[in-house]
């Protein structure tokens, strides 16, 4: 999916109607950095969306637009097949799968991207830092292969990357076949076995 925003507009919306959102590309021209690199620009986008359903992306993140030379920016991304769920701090994330299906993490990050989840009932200087994207690998660690999985969204877990700010841990995973994983676990392992077993033990 390809969305291009035009001079003019400070906000570029991102949606997915199923899956989680992941981005490809990125294409900004604003005056002289017109043919600057936009490896920075994609890295950044990709912390605010990736794994979310919705996202907002506000063109300022890159700088104060120049009124006639910020010519438009072009986001291309896929809604990759995933389920979302999102704990605030203090709660748990239950993760699930049915019988016989095993877990299978994408993505997880513990921290705030935007302003409005998890805001209910907050004082407005716990929600207002939405720049503090936190990817995180441990619910991946923990979960991974299990049918159903409880990890608390808590800075005890996962540090506390803005002291102050009030956090959430948002969770893309999928459920698998638990025969597949074994199966494909199975063919690594063999292949593993098939190579040692190529490499002479005494070269002399």
């Amino acid at each position: 999916t390809r969305v291009i925003t035009c001079d003019g507009h400070l906000v570029q919306h991102l949606c997915c109607e199923s899956g989680v959102i992941v981005v490809e590309s990125v294409e900004h021209t604003c005056g002289d950095e017109e043919h600057c690199s936009q490896h920075h620009k994609l890295k950044a986008i990709k912390k605010s969306c990736d794994g979310k359903k919705t996202c907002d992306i506000d063109i300022q993140i890159f700088g104060t637009p120049v009124p006639g030379a910020c010519k438009y920016l072009d986001t291309t991304f896929a809604c990759f097949p995933a389920v979302h769920s999102t704990a605030c701090e203090g709660s748990n994330a239950n993760l699930r799968c049915d019988e016989g299906e095993a877990i299978v993490v994408y993505w997880a990050d513990y921290g705030r991207r935007d302003t409005t989840t998890c805001s209910q009932h907050r004082p407005t200087h716990e929600i207002q830092n939405a720049h503090c994207p936190n990817p995180t690998t441990k619910v991946a660690d923990s979960c991974n292969g299990k049918s159903s999985c409880i990890i608390e969204a808590s800075n005890s877990v996962f540090g506390d990357p803005c002291p102050g700010t009030y956090k959430y841990l948002e969770v893309a995973y999928d459920c698998e076949r638990k025969y597949l994983r074994v199966v494909t676990e199975l063919q690594h392992a063999l292949g593993t076995l098939c190579c040692r077993a190529l490499v002479p033990t005494n070269m002399f």
